[in-house]
């Protein structure tokens, strides 16, 4: 493993490697990504050469000339820009574009309705099938500019924060757009939070107007959404008005003089509103996401820089076209939402899902019904979700026509290979490129990926950086760049790109001692990652998540792999805890398939079966120490799961687990608590 040291702000140049082996793990571009069978041409291919020729011009010492090309034929703008960047990390003061003037709405509305009004911009797939329909720019644009003249005559101006609390229905993209017509920094916040979580958000962005529903429908449930945000709004003196979209249409308190219904509220105002002007360097939201201490943060996002970022990353990472039709299944209320189901989609002038049920409501072949239905290009979702598909059986993908996809997205978290070999073989057909994406809420956009057209995929890894993305690894003890290939350490970035966050809402400090102050000159990502023999990035979770047991490095995302390949399992979430003789041990939670009897196989022979299948797959030395079978794992309700939950309870800090406002199931976390004490 070699190592150069470098000076904090002093970067060595690692290039990636000129071209990539063939190899018997590389997936190349399938004939639907190389511009076969009459689908579109891919943006960039046919082979790595392609990508790697294009990301140099990125990162390379003319790389501005590349940004500022895109940014003036990729958006339109009220100013021209002088100034491509300015800034850096170690002050935190990083600017794009910071002359230029332009409005995101514009962007993602008014050129394509003038251009297109009646091309449906959002498909809107509500949680019963029968009321699913298409929502064309015309009506988008209606939508916004109305909602944009009731939120101005309430008051709100350019710079003022509005909070949204709205499930995934069409509307919500309305609401975004609304706030970014007139300036507002939008503060969405996920439809499922507590009340409590909900009011420490709307506090924190000192917002006078909420926007919410009635209710909310998920999984053939009503979710009591106006409820919860009356309970929060008890505590939230500054809040002074609340729109309410009737969704269901059930009854449900208003308070006279703050609560007023959209239909009625839009009813009143003119169906056209000015976009409003803004410099590339204002704020165009805040998004909460949490923090290692517990206090979620408000990370702040810039106009121009995200806009781009947003727009570019999905042209060239899930090949958009004019004419797809691009299924993100995320919510809304999380990054994932913002950048892939309304900015990214809608600046690209596409037609996009806003998905409101789950995978398995009414059935678990919903994903597919809709993909047959729609005619969806693209599926992007999260691996929880093609693991509890593949949990299901794939008999529901089966007798649907999935042809019209060519690009398969995972998100949220690196795929285990079985996940990922399903989704080729069954839903993909192994017609259809996967691209597993690394990013999170502070980079706005894929920070690593694969171009479906150029790279070849390796089931697990994340593949390359995408553009604009110059990125190292490093010793994480001695803060030394790792050169070469078969090295493994953190990941950091050595020059900003377009859609980094600004800052940590009335909280810089914390945003430079989160990112930039952990290794000088460099953005800190949090995550462990390795760069194989071939020269691809495995991403290793986060850098907590690296268990080091007499002095091996393991990664839990290769322990539950391992574990995953046996029949029975389900799904798993391995954690590390201290151990007097090791250093470190690997505990071990796992649940079983719906099939399989664990009446007819006693808990500890099971146990004994994947510690084996474990030292079979990897070695010996990490083979887990405990084992424990349990119903379900401690998720969000977007999903992840909640390893820093596991990691408590199993260092016997059960009574300090911090912040459980964004746990889905809390039952759960007492079952796993009482197994790890031995009482269940």
């Amino acid at each position: 493993m070699g190592k150069t040291e470098v000076a904090p702000g002093v970067h060595h140049v690692h290039p990636l490697p000129d071209s990539v082996p063939e190899s018997e793990d590389l997936f190349a571009p399938p004939p639907r990504l190389r511009g076969e069978d009459n689908r579109p041409k891919p943006h960039i291919g046919p082979n790595y050469e392609a990508y790697l020729k294009e990301w140099a011009k990125t990162v390379g010492p003319n790389s501005d000339e590349w940004w500022a090309e895109k940014a003036r034929t990729t958006l339109d703008w009220y100013e021209d820009f002088k100034t491509v960047r300015a800034g850096g990390f170690e002050e935190g003061d990083v600017q794009w574009f910071p002359e230029g003037t332009l409005n995101a709405a514009y962007n993602c509305v008014d050129r394509h309705f003038y251009a297109n009004p009646d091309k449906a911009a959002i498909i809107y797939e509500a949680d019963e099938p029968s009321e699913s329909r298409e929502i064309t720019y015309r009506e988008l644009m209606q939508e916004t500019c109305r909602l944009a003249n009731v939120l101005k005559s309430y008051g709100v101006k350019k710079g003022d924060a509005v909070s949204i609390y709205l499930p995934m229905t069409w509307q919500s993209a309305a609401a975004f757009l609304a706030c970014a017509r007139i300036g507002a920094i939008h503060s969405a916040v996920f439809a499922g939070f507590s009340a409590e979580s909900l009011r420490d958000r709307v506090n924190d962005c000192e917002c006078k107007v909420l926007i919410t529903t009635d209710e909310g429908r998920r999984g053939g449930k009503s979710i009591a959404t106006k409820a919860i945000v009356d309970a929060a709004l008890q505590q939230c003196p500054l809040v002074e008005h609340v729109v309410v979209l009737r969704r269901t249409g059930n009854k449900v308190p208003m308070t006279e003089g703050r609560d007023k219904w959209w239909d009625e509220e839009c009813a009143k105002v003119p169906a056209y509103a000015p976009c409003e002007r803004m410099a590339s360097e204002d704020p165009l939201f805040i998004l909460y996401t949490s923090g290692s201490t517990g206090k979620p943060k408000g990370v702040v996002h810039s106009t121009a820089g995200y806009l781009l970022g947003a727009h570019l990353s999905l042209k060239y990472v899930f090949d958009i076209h004019p004419d797809d039709r691009f299924a993100c299944m995320a919510d809304i209320g999380w990054i994932t939402g913002h950048s892939y189901i309304i900015y990214g989609p809608l600046s690209n002038g596409i037609t996009t899902a806003i998905f409101e049920s789950t995978p398995v409501y009414p059935t678990a072949a919903r994903y597919w019904d809709f993909v047959d239905k729609w005619k969806a290009t693209q599926l992007y979702t999260a691996p929880t979700a093609i693991r509890l598909l593949r949990r299901m059986g794939e008999e529901h993908v089966k007798n649907h026509d999935l042809s019209s996809l060519r690009v398969l997205g995972s998100v949220g978290e690196p795929i285990n290979p079985e996940a990922w070999h399903w989704y080729n073989d069954f839903p993909g057909k192994q017609q259809c490129a996967i691209v597993d994406t690394y990013w999170m809420t502070e980079t706005g956009s894929f920070a690593v990926a694969p171009l479906p057209g150029a790279i070849s995929t390796k089931p697990g890894s994340a593949t390359f950086p995408f553009f604009g993305m110059d990125l190292d690894i490093i010793d994480p003890t001695s803060g030394a760049v790792l050169e070469g290939n078969d090295v493994e350490g953190v990941l950091v970035a050595k020059k900003p790109w377009p859609s980094l966050a600004r800052s940590v809402y009335r909280d810089h400090k914390r945003y430079l001692e989160t990112y930039m102050k952990p290794y000088p000159g460099y953005f800190f990502f949090g995550d462990g990652a390795a760069r194989d023999y071939d020269g691809y990035l495995w991403i290793k979770g986060r850098v907590d998540d690296v268990i080091n047991v007499s002095g091996h490095r393991l990664s839990t995302a290769e322990v539950e792999s391992a574990l995953i390949l046996h029949k029975g399992v389900a799904e798993t979430a391995v954690v590390g805890c201290a151990d007097d003789l090791t250093g470190q041990a690997v505990y071990a939670f796992v649940t079983m398939k719906p099939e399989f009897d664990l009446n007819t196989t006693k808990e500890a022979d099971l146990s004994r079966e994947l510690a084996i299948q474990v030292r079979k797959v990897i070695g010996p030395f990490a083979a887990p120490k405990k084992i424990f079978l349990v119903s379900d794992l401690p998720k969000t309700r977007s999903g992840k799961i909640m390893r820093r939950v596991l990691r408590k309870i199993v260092a016997g800090e059960a009574d300090q687990l911090g912040d459980l406002s964004s746990v889905a199931d809390p039952e759960i976390v007492e079952e796993v608590k009482a197994k790890v004490a031995g009482k269940a």
